[in-house]
């Protein structure tokens, strides 16, 4: 019996996979983990952004198939950053010349004259690679918001392909010639949002075999047993998609734990009564202080609705204290200084923690996560996913990694 923990998009498609016999234990009274969807007051809103990036057409083909593929709709991403007064084409190192003439000059001498050439740390290869005005006016700033930790911290490398890397030769192009090009420069959205995605990886899911407000007390992975709020279990192949350091703790395990670290993210989502008259982003990015957000999203930019729909997200340490309250009003203020909410009113909101939202990739903490996770597939335990695998991956890659896994039990 395998045993999967978590019923989220990467332990729904080891489901759909493999060909052994499987229960699914959550903790929540839901399926999706955090990729879910509130519907409030007309308003569709998803825990985050959760867009789909299919590059892998037989996955893409798997997942639209179990949709209704009349709510869905393909978008040309359109995204900016907001600075100072100026809403800069995102990314900011290809666009450095839409800003000022001096900050431009500032932004150019500096790429071309970088003192450091060698780097070891993500903070070090930003002035390595880009110099210290494009450094210092947003890929530090913007970073340490999201990260809400010292760059130092991270690897080098810490956002792996996701990071929009650009070389002196493609900056200067783009001067004369846009392309803005990234990874997720188009991506498919469902209507009915990112639950939409979750039911059709649930549709062939045995339901008997879903397990609700099950939550894994303890794993003991000498005799292959697992104890729950509700049972003991024993299990021939144990699938864990929970957080990598849940998943050390309930297994008794000590670790480094200066290795392994993360952020939480609050996320504000608002309803307002009419739309914005920014109708073109799909999201703005905010390396400012003065913004207590990091990013703000359109989902009525993106599904064309007549009232403005924002998703708002802010950065914390997971120890941080919000009253959540007072913060939305902060929020709102900072909206309007910002420009978009204007004469807009708040008709409905919702938020939602996550806790862990980003991992904070270091090579100390890579180490420590393939040390324990190849002492635990000789328990016959399997950790994937993006909190599985403490990595920085997208919903396909989670996908892939859980159907590369059936095909090895």
């Amino acid at each position: 019996m395998d045993i999967i923990i978590g019923a989220g998009i990467t332990g729904l498609t080891y489901a759909n996979f493999t060909d052994n016999p499987y229960i699914i234990l959550e903790s929540s009274d839901h399926t999706g983990g955090l990729c879910n969807t509130i519907k409030k007051d007309g308003f569709v809103w998803d825990y985050s952004g959760h867009f789909f990036h299919f590059q892998d057409p037989t996955i893409a083909k798997f997942v639209k198939e179990r949709l209704d593929e009349t709510g869905l709709v393909k978008v040309d991403k359109h995204t900016q950053i907001k600075y100072k007064e100026r809403l800069i084409d995102f990314p900011f190192q290809k666009n450095i010349h839409q800003l000022s003439k001096k900050e431009f000059i500032d932004c150019l001498f500096d790429l071309f004259n970088v003192q450091q050439n060698t780097f070891l740390t993500f903070k070090e290869m930003l002035y390595s690679k880009f110099g210290k005005s494009i450094a210092e006016k947003f890929l530090i700033p913007y970073n340490q918001k999201l990260y809400a930790t010292d760059l130092n911290v991270l690897d080098a490398d810490a956002m792996g392909r996701f990071f929009p890397y650009a070389d002196k030769e493609e900056i200067i192009l783009n001067f004369k010639k846009s392309n803005n090009d990234s990874y997720n420069g188009s991506f498919l959205y469902h209507k009915g949002g990112a639950i939409e995605y979750v039911n059709a990886l649930e549709r062939d899911v045995e339901k008997s075999a879903i397990s609700l407000n099950e939550n894994v007390i303890s794993i003991n992975y000498t005799d292959k047993t697992i104890l729950t709020n509700k049972r003991k279990l024993h299990y021939d192949n144990l699938i864990s998609t929970i957080p990598f350091v849940q998943l050390l703790k309930i297994c008794d395990i000590e670790y480094d734990k200066q290795s392994l670290s993360w952020n939480k993210v609050l996320v504000y989502n608002l309803g307002f009564d009419k739309q914005s008259s920014d109708i073109k982003n799909h999201w703005i990015y905010f390396p400012e202080n003065k913004y207590c957000f990091y990013r703000v999203g359109f989902y009525s930019n993106i599904i064309s609705s007549e009232r403005m729909s924002l998703y708002v997200e802010i950065g914390l340490k997971p120890d941080d204290e919000v009253n959540v309250n007072d913060k939305l009003q902060q929020v709102l203020n900072d909206l309007r200084v910002a420009g978009i909410v204007s004469d807009q009113n708040l008709i409905s909101w919702h938020s939602v923690i996550m806790n862990p939202a980003y991992v904070h990739i270091s090579k100390k903490g890579i180490e420590e996560v393939k040390k324990w996770k190849s002492f635990f597939s000789t328990k016959q335990i399997y950790s994937i996913g993006r909190y599985g695998s403490w990595n920085y991956s997208s919903i396909e890659d989670n996908m892939k990694e859980a159907i590369q896994l059936t095909n090895l039990l």
